[in-house]
Formats: C-alpha cells, structure tokens, sequence
C-alpha cells in the first residue's frame, strides 16, 4: 500500500515526538511518505497530488483545519469514491470533530492503534459531503466552491470563530474557555440578534428570513464541549445530505433558552422553539444576507459573505473507520 502523511507540525496535542512516534508505526505496515506542512493551504496541495499520482491512502495527521485541507486536495477535480485515495484521520487538535463523529479516539496514538486495525480488517465507509460556493449572479459568484466535512456557520457562530482566530494569531491556546469567551463577546457586540439579515432558499419552498444564525451539519454531534457532545442538528448523517438548524432571534431569554437546549442535547433532540428553524437533508439551498456576514466551514474562518449556496453530495469519499 502506498499511503501519505500529510502532518501539521501546529496541531494543538501532538509533539514532535508523538508524530515521530506514529510515522514508524504506520510506516512499518505500509510504504509512507511523511510531508510536514509548511504553509496554509499546503495540506490541501498534497493531498491533489496524491489523488494525482495514485497513492493509496492519505492519512491526515492534525485537527478539522488539516482534514479540510486534505479533503478538498482530494476532491479538487470532484467526488469518485472508487478511483480516489482513502482518507484517514489521526486527530491531534483541540476538538476533532470529524474523527469523532466516525467513532475514532480522541488520542493521536490510540487513533494510530485503531487505524491499523482497520487496515487490517479493511474497515471503512462512503460519507457523504458538504460543498459551499459563490451564488450566481450575485457579488461572491466568483468565489471558488470549497468542501466541508461536518460544519459550515453563516452569520453570529462564524463571527466566533474569527474572533478565536484572532486570538490564536495573538497568541492564546485554543481552549474551549476561548470559545465561551468570544462567544460571550460576539453576543454582546452583535449588531443583528434581535432580527437577522439571512434569508434562507430552497427550490420549491418559501424562503426563510430574519435569520441571526445559521449552522449547516453534515453530521451529528456538530461539535463538542470539552467531551460533552453538542447535538444542532441530531438526525444529521453522514449517510445523508445536509440539516440546518437556524435562528431568527438571539435576545437574552433566546440565547438562554436555546444555549440550555444545546448543552443538553441528545442525539434524539437539539434546539427547539418558536425561534428555531430545523430543516433536515437538503441537497440545494442558498443562504442569502443583507450585509455581509462572517463565514466559517469546518471551524475555519473564511472572511465576510453576502451569498453561500450549499449542495450536499452523498457518497463523495472513502474513509478508514
């Protein structure tokens, strides 16, 4: 088996020692090439070059950042399950939560051990995708499509993110700490909370408006907490097309109300109420706003928006499990 490793030397919980460790031992089952990444958007170039070449599996050592990187590397000329590399996934940032959502450990060298093991036993499975691109005929048509394994945020959740993004530049661990502060603060600097600026579209149906926040799934649970899972859209799958959970109020009692919900959630309920919209296995929609909006795909910060149309692909990757 001829397999990559595409390893960020900046993942939050692996050391130097820890990715030494865990390239002896995958290259002691397989014929490995180990790359450490350099710059942003390098994971995403290795991984186009081993769809290229052939290679037959590409194992992205890092957090959701690197595995997005690898995916959409992989998918640059489109989704073939059958001639494309198999992705696996050894988590080494804050949260993981593609890695987790397929049921592997949270730790790099257990997820190594598990890994193997399927190898060997030739586990794996089809998931399905998210794919996000400019709208048509509106300013951001010109942006390039880009894929999406569990995540995609319009609006108040991507204004979090960019703000933890800020702080990580500065300096600060990515800590869930951070993400609660910054929450905090994106909640009270927000300027849209009491009726939001986002339309949703959906072919034949009426449109959605006055959204403040809108998270798209792919899969469920959309992140975590600590080790606590956090249900937004629980019949999200991997196996399906993509779930929306979306608000068109964020006051104070609101965000109570539904931040209670969320932390409490199951896989059998997420958020709910006369301010919740939950909408489940959307193949194509668009995400309209008045202003521009923060973006965010797979807890990456993507800049501001003012149109996103999403299209959700089953079956687009093989993946070791």
């Amino acid at each position: 088996m001829r397999a990559l490793l595409v390893a960020n030397p900046a993942a939050t919980t692996t050391s130097a020692r820890t990715r030494d460790v865990l390239t002896h031992a995958l290259a002691s089952e397989m014929k490995l090439e180990a790359v450490t990444t350099e710059y942003r958007g390098h994971a995403r170039d290795l991984g186009r070059k081993a769809a290229l070449e052939g290679m037959d599996l590409v194992v992205a050592l890092g957090g959701d950042g690197t595995v997005n990187e690898v995916v959409n590397g992989l998918l640059h000329d489109g989704p073939d399950p059958d001639r494309l590399p198999r992705l696996a996934v050894v988590p080494g940032g804050s949260t993981n939560v593609f890695a987790r959502a397929l049921g592997l450990p949270n730790d790099a060298v257990e997820a190594t051990g598990a890994l193997l093991d399927a190898l060997r036993e030739r586990r794996e499975r089809t998931v399905g995708l998210g794919l996000a691109a400019g709208t048509p005929g509106t300013a951001d048509e010109s942006v390039p499509a880009r894929w999406f394994t569990f995540c995609a945020g319009f609006g108040f959740d991507a204004g979090v993110v960019g703000r933890v993004e800020q702080q990580r530049e500065r300096g600060k661990r990515s800590t869930h700490a951070l993400y609660v502060r910054q929450l905090v603060r994106q909640f009270l600097e927000e300027p849209n909370r009491r009726q939001g600026s986002v339309t949703l579209e959906r072919p034949g149906e009426d449109p959605v408006p006055d959204l403040v926040l809108s998270i798209v799934c792919n899969t469920s649970p959309w992140t975590y907490l600590g080790n606590r899972p956090l249900y937004a859209s629980p019949e999200a799958s991997f196996d399906t097309a993509l779930d929306v959970l979306a608000l068109n109020r964020l006051s104070t009692p609101a965000v109570a109300r539904y931040a209670t919900q969320l932390l409490t959630s199951t896989p059998e309920r997420g958020p709910h109420g006369k301010h919740a919209v939950s909408l489940h296995d959307l193949t194509d929609f668009t995400l309209h706003s008045k202003v521009p909006l923060p973006f965010q795909m797979d807890g990456d910060h993507l800049g501001l928006r003012t149109s996103v149309r999403f299209t959700g692909v089953r079956r687009a990757l093989r993946v070791i499990v």
